[in-house]
């Protein structure tokens, strides 16, 4: 393929790569007065690299010497990743200004991050992995710290680099391990060294087992999920509801891909690690979330379960089971992001941001709009019907019975029980208990409502009109995969 037909096929990341220069010339000129402006533009950016999307030619297309793929699977994928991405840029402008930190970086990071992401979800490569890996990796350890005159958050930014350099580094090890023993770093010369039924190469099992390690700890997944609770307390809200969204999507679609791609040949193997992880996972995160008292680490264990639940389609190994997990983290995505920017909305007289569920007593009462949203959210979240949270964890436990894996299945009902207790208790705590004082809004939200109303919406009963088409287009999605 020639280089003009590789950037054809890999048009929306060039147009992402060519447009972070021209806002990164435009901020470094004009400043942080231009933050505003430059997070308008990013989400006019984002929206430009999804049309080639739209217009992709049916089928596989290789690009740069088989390092790219683009087919239904990038293309899902990178249509979620720049879904949260501007939802993530456009709903921190008023945060960042009360707080006295808008400075242009903070669209632009987030921009770089997604360009990592569309590579990831397109990698066809152990080093094409690698680099979209630690583009993401890079600026999300950053926008971790971008308070920095914070203590908070320069501790959260510190352990999320520590932690992170740790995974990188296995995840480079591991790739060595099966370069070593592939003679290559294609995936598609990875399926065909290790084909199914041949002897066991322990060093290649020992080289996948470092690759999952470092792909769990980009996903929060058991045991690789120490850094998520400090890290969501102590970054910026807006930052958090960038990190429990589009990152999320963007590892675990490359964890499908890396598998069942590379690896399918070794299902039996790596099926028993992600068996593992997803019940620690889901288990971990259902029964720590009990303690918590603040809102966002509550909200970091339910991603931590919520992760748990959509490794059980992966595990199952089945187009099934990849069609429940496209399914769940879609809706995880609008979920999580409506939960975060209902609580972005929640400050006090003195400006201060309320996120402990003391704070959040008697809500109900002073600001019904907000609670009535946050408790869909927290319904959907716990998977009770009829809130559309409810599907996603039907699939794939529906897709783990299919598979035999009916342990599994019902482990999982039974996180969702414990899982439920928390979510209720944040809805009696709104409802129930008296308010524990005045929750103002600050003067300028613009588009937090908007964007809080339209996920509540999705999450509700609503969400089932919508149930047709999002089906067959994750459908389509796990063919180009499975």
């Amino acid at each position: 393929m020639t280089l003009l037909q590789s950037l054809s096929v890999g048009a929306p990341e060039v147009v992402l790569a060519a447009g972070i220069c021209v806002l990164l010339l435009v901020g470094a000129f004009r400043g942080d007065r231009a933050l505003e402006g430059l997070s308008w533009a990013s989400v006019l950016l984002l929206a430009l690299a999804a049309v080639p999307l739209f217009d992709q030619a049916p089928g596989r297309l290789a690009a740069w010497n088989g390092l790219y793929v683009a087919d239904a699977f990038s293309r899902h994928l990178k249509l979620l990743v720049f879904l949260g991405s501007a939802a993530a840029i456009l709903v921190a402008v008023p945060y960042l200004r009360r707080l006295a930190t808008a400075r242009f970086e903070y669209p632009l990071l987030v921009l770089l991050a997604t360009l990592g992401m569309a590579i990831m979800v397109s990698a066809q490569n152990l080093l094409s992995l690698y680099v979209g890996l630690e583009l993401m990796s890079l600026s999300a350890y950053v926008l971790a710290a971008f308070h920095r005159d914070e203590s908070r958050s320069s501790e959260a930014g510190l352990k999320y680099f520590a932690l992170g350099a740790l995974a990188s580094g296995l995840m480079l090890y591991g790739a060595s391990l099966v370069y070593g023993f592939a003679g290559s770093t294609s995936f598609a010369d990875i399926a065909k060294a290790f084909v199914a039924g041949e002897v066991r190469n322990l060093g290649a099992l020992f080289g996948l087992v470092f690759l999952l390690a470092a792909l769990a700890f980009k996903v929060s997944a058991v045991p690789f999920h120490m850094w998520t609770p400090d890290v969501y307390e102590g970054a910026p809200t807006p930052v958090v509801a960038f990190f429990a969204t589009a990152p999320k999507v963007a590892a675990m679609g490359l964890m499908l891909r890396l598998l069942y791609e590379a690896f399918g040949g070794m299902k039996a193997d790596w099926q028993q690690i992600v068996l593992v992880m997803s019940i620690a996972s889901m288990l971990l995160g259902s029964v720590a979330a009990i303690a918590q008292t603040s809102m966002k680490r509550l909200l970091a264990y339910s991603a931590i379960a919520n992760i748990g639940f959509a490794l059980i389609g992966l595990a199952a190994g089945t187009a099934a089971g990849v069609e429940a997990v496209l399914l769940y983290l879609l809706v995880y995505l609008v979920m999580t992001l409506g939960a975060f920017v209902a609580l972005l909305m929640l400050v006090d007289a003195d400006g201060r941001q309320l996120e402990d569920l003391a704070d959040l007593a008697g809500l109900a009462r002073t600001r019904p709009g907000i609670a009535s949203a946050l408790a869909i959210f927290m319904f959907s979240l716990a998977g009770i019907p009829p809130m559309f949270g409810f599907m996603p964890k039907l699939a794939v436990f529906s897709a783990a019975v299919e598979a035999g894996l009916w342990p599994l299945a019902v482990l999982g009902v039974l996180a969702s029980v414990v899982a439920a207790y928390y979510y209720l208790r944040v809805v009696k705590i709104m409802f129930i208990d008296p308010p524990a004082g005045v929750v103002v809004l600050p003067g300028e939200q613009g588009v937090n409502p908007a964007v809080v109303g339209a996920a509540a919406a999705f999450s509700s009963p609503l969400g089932y009109l919508l149930l047709g088409p999002l089906a067959a287009w994750g459908a389509e999605a796990a063919r180009a995969l499975a």
